[in-house]
């Protein structure tokens, strides 16, 4: 692991808190309220990675004015209002910004390497012109068609330049070998923004057209690393992005059916959450090394990683936190055949989960919600062989899910397929696995192809009844899991 070199620095005024934006939120979390600008920007056509982070800085001053795409959003979200109404500065009044059409006014710039503050300059720092698409050089950078493009198709270099390259963490794998600049702010935020990019590419698409391409933003993190930053604060900001840029590739691994990568990329994680004092982060690698070690067949090591994950975490202040965590210890208990311990841990969780949100409750996180919650106890319930009780909460994650998290929606509706099937409902289970074909066609999921294989294995000797044929030919034509 590397060092970081640090010296003090006299920061520059601190940007002025959103008080307005603040009071719209009003009693939803930060997640909830980045789940709904989600929801708000699918309905007018724009796809932005909004998460807790970013309402945070919202709410901080940090972005003084959004970029278009979240100005039509927050527009749509809140009408008759107006940007000025919603706490931001007006975009003309922004230093280095320049309106649509207007064009003797020089276009922001991303922030220098050596800036002397981690919010400097006034313009959102993730609204630069891209320069993989000159063509639309004011669109977004969030998810943009350029870097789903080379998330999907491209090679390794594409995809650290796509990801990461608009503020200087463009390095395929030789470079990531060489000696490199001090890191600063800028890298930071472009490190927590590809972690952005790479869960929401993820939660739309799943994880087989992700992992190998992912690998280089990674490599490019610790080269960050090794070479150093001259603050504190930002080097503690790219060891947390590295630790959770190390859980997402992880997860991608494991999702895909990498179990050794998994694990390896988690203990990475972990090291790096130790070593920096992070106890957010070690809860987190606990959390994903207790969801594989359950995956892998090893129940009982899933218990004891939950445990770990729930002490390390009492500090963070999380409810909904130690709720999923519950889970995860649920889901050894049941791997391990035991009911009663499996149903103290389900009760552990949804009491926890009742406490609602807060503002303690990490940002990767935002995908837990009651859909998550419903899927996790099916998996418990259906490992422990009561499969209508499983299809029931399966059945609710299904309806429950943001349409957002696609590769979600698959999986709790490949997971009520196989309840189904095994609880003697062959024509309603049929009806889910279709469902779960037609997801596949967007999602990439070894997990879910497997589901779905091992439901096609149970409805097998049910072909007369209705739909089962059907689905299984469109099954056996499918490309097979490699």
């Amino acid at each position: 692991m590397a060092s970081s070199s640090v010296t003090s620095s006299q920061p520059n005024r601190p940007p002025r808190p959103n008080l307005a934006f603040r009071h719209l939120r009003g009693q939803r979390s930060p997640a909830e309220f980045a789940a709904a600008i989600r929801r708000a920007a699918l309905e007018v056509g724009e796809q932005v990675s909004c998460d807790a982070r970013y309402i945070g800085r919202v709410e901080a001053g940090e972005i003084r004015c959004p970029n278009y795409a979240y100005e039509r959003v927050f527009l749509h979200m809140f009408p008759g209002r107006t940007l000025t109404d919603l706490g931001f500065a007006p975009r003309s009044s922004v230093r280095g910004r320049r309106a649509r059409g207007t064009e003797d006014t020089p276009p922001c710039t991303p922030n220098p390497a050596n800036a002397t503050s981690e919010t400097s300059g006034a313009c959102e720092p993730y609204e630069t012109q891209n320069p993989y698409d000159p063509h639309h050089p004011h669109d977004t950078y969030e998810e943009s068609d350029v870097l789903r493009r080379a998330f999907m198709t491209g090679g390794g270099a594409t995809v650290a330049a796509a990801s990461l390259g608009p503020v200087g963490l463009a390095l395929d794998a030789a470079a990531a070998q060489r000696p490199v600049r001090r890191a600063g702010a800028s890298d930071a935020g472009a490190l927590e923004e590809a972690v952005r990019h790479i869960r929401l590419l993820d939660d739309r698409h799943g994880a087989d057209g992700l992992y190998r391409r992912a690998a280089a933003p990674l490599r490019a993190a610790y080269a960050l690393l090794d070479a150093g930053t001259t603050r504190q604060t930002t080097a503690d900001r790219l060891y947390s992005g590295a630790g959770e840029l190390a859980i997402s590739v992880g997860w991608l691994a494991h999702d895909s059916g990498r179990f050794d990568d998994a694990r390896s990329h988690y203990a990475e994680a972990l090291a790096t959450a130790r070593m920096t004092g992070d106890p957010g982060l070690e809860a987190h690698a606990f959390c994903n090394t207790a969801f594989l070690a359950r995956d892998a067949g090893r129940p009982r090591e899933a218990v004891r990683a939950a445990q770990a994950a729930q002490r390390v975490a009492r500090p963070v202040g999380s409810a909904r936190l130690m709720s999923l965590l519950a889970l995860r210890e649920a889901g050894g208990w049941a791997g391990l055949a035991d009911r009663v311990g499996c149903e103290q841990a389900l009760a552990r969780a949804q009491a926890f989960f009742e406490r609602g949100p807060s503002d303690a409750d990490p940002e990767w996180m935002s995908f837990y919600g009651e859909a998550e919650l419903e899927g996790l106890e099916a998996q418990c319930w259906s490992t422990l062989g009561d499969w209508r009780r499983a299809a029931r909460h399966a059945r609710r994650a299904a309806e429950l899910q943001d349409p957002h998290f696609t590769r979600n929606i698959a999986l709790y509706t490949a997971e009520l397929a196989d309840d189904l099937a095994r609880g003697g409902r062959p024509d309603e289970a049929a009806v889910a696995a279709m469902r779960v074909l037609d997801l596949l066609e967007e999602v990439q999921s070894s997990r879910i192809q497997t589901m779905l294989a091992t439901t096609a294995r149970v409805l097998s000797p049910h072909r007369r009844a209705t739909g089962v044929s059907a689905f299984l030919e469109r099954h056996a034509s499918m490309p097979r899991v490699v």
